[in-house]
């Protein structure tokens, strides 16, 4: 499996990219943060995403994760992963989980909409309108696991056509402003703006915050799956 980010290129102008970003918080309704609140990145910064490879693991895993929330049997799981050579993408709390359901179910449900950004980013998904729930053809678009459909034969049936880089983090710094946003509008009990919520919205961040790298001074090495910090 090639593990390699593709190459960086020139991140877009951090300050447009905000504007946008802001100006899609004023189109739902949503409240706006300060002039201060931080950007993502800075000027001259290189951007780049994360492999195909690494996407399509990440998403197979999560979806691995997901049936086990619904009842997939454990003897099924771990066989799928070992035949799909994924041992090595599960994280710990995910191996946890699959393992020997230990672990917050809930919680792990949430990564349907994680999934849902992934695919978004592999150019499955059409959308990521924070207004709108994931695709009603999204569990269609991954490994078919009833009918035991290998991590190969799932790769050979999708067309996978990753997002530029630049588009990544323009969405990246969207839904780190829409993280924010969320959270206010329900601390102020205000009206949000369709069925999707905080929660829903952190999980797309979340993988977004995974997926897009970013290469700069104040940018250290890429962060693992549990290692994505939304508490900023």
């Amino acid at each position: 499996m090639r593990r390699r980010a593709l190459a960086p290129v020139p991140a877009p102008d951090p300050r447009a990219v905000r504007a946008a970003s802001l100006e899609e918080l004023q189109r739902l309704w949503l409240p706006v943060p300060s002039p201060q609140f931080p950007l993502v990145w800075e000027r001259g910064d290189g951007v780049a995403l994360r492999s195909p490879a690494e996407l399509e693991a990440r998403a197979a895993v999560l979806n691995i994760v997901l049936a086990r929330c619904y009842g997939m049997p454990q003897e099924l799981a771990m066989s799928w992963l070992l035949n799909a050579h994924l041992l090595d993408a599960v994280t710990r709390p995910e191996w946890q989980f699959v393992m020997a359901d230990k672990g917050d179910r809930r919680a792990l449900a949430l990564h349907h909409e994680a999934i849902f950004a992934l695919m978004w980013l592999l150019g499955v998904a059409k959308h990521l309108d924070p207004s709108q729930p994931a695709d009603d053809g999204l569990m269609r678009s991954l490994p078919d696991l009833p009918r035991s459909e290998t991590m190969a034969q799932w790769r050979s049936r999708s067309l996978f056509a990753p997002r530029p880089a630049e588009e990544a983090a323009a969405m990246l710094d969207q839904y780190y402003c829409l993280d924010w946003a969320y959270l206010e509008a329900e601390r102020q009990r205000m009206p949000l703006p369709g069925m999707v919520d905080s929660h829903a919205v952190g999980q797309r961040r979340w993988a977004l915050e995974w997926a897009v790298l970013l290469f700069g001074p104040y940018h250290g090495p890429p962060r693992g799956w549990e290692e994505i910090d939304l508490s900023t």
